[in-house]
């Protein structure tokens, strides 16, 4: 792989498969915490829906939502649910910015919208064993 693919933030869509490691190739997916969670997001790049849930929140920054990224499965955008242990894709529909930072930003709040939504896997099993 070139040192220009690596830097293509549109690498895995241009690519369908997507699958740089053996591992991948193994388990048919790509692996979203191949990304460097050490790298600090931007806060300049924060969306309105995120700094308003910090302040909801109380947080002082991201965090646990700083090790979320932009991942892709299947050469399509994804976002790695830990809670259902699976990826939510990306409507086709929505465009991409052209920087990591911004994507992940998009993938930290989208994360938030599905876990908070009336779809997420999670409800019914809130409703089935709720104790109050």
């Amino acid at each position: 792989m070139s040192k220009k693919d690596q830097n293509d933030v549109d690498k895995y869509l241009k690519d369908s498969k997507g699958l740089d490691t053996d591992r991948e190739k193994v388990i048919g997916q790509h692996i979203g915490y191949r990304y460097d969670v050490n790298l600090l997001p931007d806060y300049g790049r924060i969306t309105p829906f995120l700094a308003e849930y910090m302040e909801f929140m109380g947080w002082d920054d991201l965090n646990w939502l700083e090790d979320v990224h932009m991942g892709y499965e299947e050469g399509q955008p994804a976002i790695f649910d830990r809670n259902i242990n699976g990826w939510v894709r990306i409507p086709k529909s929505m465009k991409l910015p052209d920087n990591q930072q911004d994507r992940d930003m998009i993938a930290r709040e989208l994360l938030i919208r599905f876990q908070t939504s009336p779809k997420h896997p999670l409800n019914d099993l809130n409703k089935a064993y709720r104790k109050f």
